[in-house]
């Protein structure tokens, strides 16, 4: 018998360009699509975390530093979805069902009923362990950053400012922590003059199309394994708008 792949996914245009790389190739029998979480609750949760004065710095950067960046790197970002044949078009509705959260009850019971031999997530939120283990498939996440050092998000940058080589993408099995699962596929990415911040993202989406397959594939016939390194574990968050500014000026990261 085929076996059957599930997406759980937020509404990331990631999620899209996962999608129609895969549809063709494998059996995605449903795409699961939580709601978007509220702003005004995620920014509370941050200050609590982080301290008001970071998370303003934060806000400013991507509300006046991030659409700057596209716009620098518009040119770019297109070369980079054209050579990758990167489609944002969106998912097929027949396949598609709505939930309130990837952790709620009616997500559980949406995929015992469907019951998955795999799981792809991506875009969502920190799954938990009740939905984790409430089926016998496997769950696997595309993350932008070589884990476990770079855990959280932005990894390419912050390997760039680290000036390190770790400039990748992992595809891991996916448990209840942060990109703690382990590894199945890392591969770093190849960056130019004109990648910045915003299209960094993008060449890490292309790379990690690649792994996936390679893990899908390894999960199909039942002969995946997990790889280790040396790395250390570390967590990033978003850069504020004075230290985006201040590494571009001095270290000439973009």
């Amino acid at each position: 018998m085929e076996k059957k792949i599930v997406m759980l996914v937020g509404g990331d245009h990631s999620s899209y360009a996962i999608y129609n790389a895969l549809k063709n190739n494998y059996n995605i029998t449903h795409v699961i699509l939580e709601k978007s979480k509220s702003r005004k609750d995620f920014i509370k949760r941050r200050i609590k975390k982080l301290g008001l004065i970071k998370v303003i710095g934060q806000v400013l950067f991507q509300k006046l530093v991030v659409p700057f960046l596209n716009k620098e790197s518009k040119k770019r970002i297109k070369e980079i979805i054209k050579n990758n044949y990167l489609d944002f078009t969106g998912f097929e509705k027949d396949k598609l069902i709505n939930v309130p959260s990837a952790n709620s009850e009616v997500c559980i019971k949406t995929l015992q009923k469907i019951n998955p031999d795999i799981v792809i997530v991506n875009g969502t939120r920190i799954i938990s362990k009740e939905v984790l283990n409430s089926i016998r498939g496997i769950f696997i996440n595309t993350h932008a950053g070589l884990t476990p050092l770079y855990r959280g998000i932005h990894g390419a940058y912050w390997s760039k400012i680290n000036n390190d080589g770790y400039c990748g993408v992992s595809v891991h099995l996916v448990d209840p922590g942060i990109d703690t699962g382990g590894i199945l596929y890392q591969d770093l990415i190849q960056t130019n003059k004109d990648d910045n911040f915003v299209s960094y993202t993008y060449l890490q989406l292309a790379k990690g199309i690649d792994l996936i397959k390679l893990a899908i594939n390894d999960l199909l016939n039942d002969k995946h394994k997990v790889i280790t390194n040396d790395l250390d574990s570390k967590f990033w968050t978003h850069p504020t708008i004075w230290f985006y500014l201040k590494h571009r000026l001095i270290n000439k990261v973009k």
